[in-house]
């Protein structure tokens, strides 16, 4: 099943697509549905035909978004790493995300980068979970893309001030639940700019899956229904090659995962 959060005339809902409408689900975004009730059948919950419905942010209210770097191992060859024995973590806050056709607007001056990635997102509590239940535990899968400021994440060792800027990290357009798509079996993550292919890699050469970041974050803190998990970005990016590359001004990343969608986000600098 196809979930989102669609704008119409009158807001905001959640909505399910089926029999190629979108139908209504009874929250105003699937952060609030999945916050109420997972939903094990929402074609069964489905309400009135949204039209005009446009798929939006999908989840604007996770109460944790938790990413993960360094988990293609082509990605880790190109930084020079060897694989690690363990995921490398780090936060952002729900502030970050934003629309998957929304622009992505930053003060002029930054050396802005590209990563592609699949996201998870969690169906149902999850704490000390083995790797069965966290695999039963997901309610489906997105795309987004970590858009990252390098010259502020390479500050210092720590991450995360060029990983949470406000409104930087695009996530969408649907939620395409595990009966549809299997990561393990190999899902293609694609990011072009301008229309030039900058990464393109398979989710089955992840370093740790769905399952194992789930079950591993878990092990120190809890997730609950409607959480964020970034599972890595493939190789290509920007800040990794010869000379460097960074976003300019009015350049378009579409960020492509076939069977779930694609962002389409035009980077603005401001003075």
């Amino acid at each position: 099943m196809r979930l989102a959060t669609v704008a119409h005339a009158a807001g905001t809902s959640a909505a399910v697509l089926h029999e190629g409408s979108w139908r209504a689900l009874p929250a105003v975004d699937l952060s609030a549905l999945l916050a109420a009730a997972p939903p094990h059948q929402p074609a069964g919950q489905a309400g009135a035909v949204l039209d005009d419905a446009v798929p939006v942010l999908p989840l604007p209210a996770p109460g944790k978004v938790i990413c993960c770097g360094l988990n293609y191992a082509d990605h880790i060859r190109e930084t020079g790493r060897e694989l690690p024995a363990y995921p490398t973590l780090f936060p952002k806050y729900a502030d970050t995300l934003t629309g998957p056709e929304a622009d992505i607007v930053l003060p002029r001056g930054l050396q802005v980068d590209w990563e592609a990635e699949l996201a998870v997102v969690v169906g149902a509590p999850l704490r000390h979970a083995d790797r069965a239940t966290a695999l039963a535990g997901i309610a489906g899968y997105t795309v987004a893309n970590d858009i990252s400021v390098r010259d502020w994440q390479y500050r210092t060792l720590e991450w995360f001030q060029g990983k949470a800027w406000d409104a930087s990290t695009p996530v969408g357009p649907v939620v395409v639940t595990p009966d549809e798509i299997d990561p393990s079996a190999g899902l293609e993550v694609i990011c072009r700019v301008n229309g030039e292919q900058v990464q393109r890699d398979t989710t089955r050469t992840l370093v740790f899956d769905a399952a194992d970041l789930l079950a591993y974050i878990s092990a120190f803190t809890v997730l609950r229904p409607g959480d964020l998990v970034l599972t890595g970005t493939p190789g290509g990016v920007g800040v990794a090659r010869e000379p460097q590359r960074f976003l300019a001004d009015g350049d378009v990343v579409e960020t492509e995962i076939p069977g779930i969608g694609t962002l389409r986000n035009t980077v603005r600098f401001t003075d």
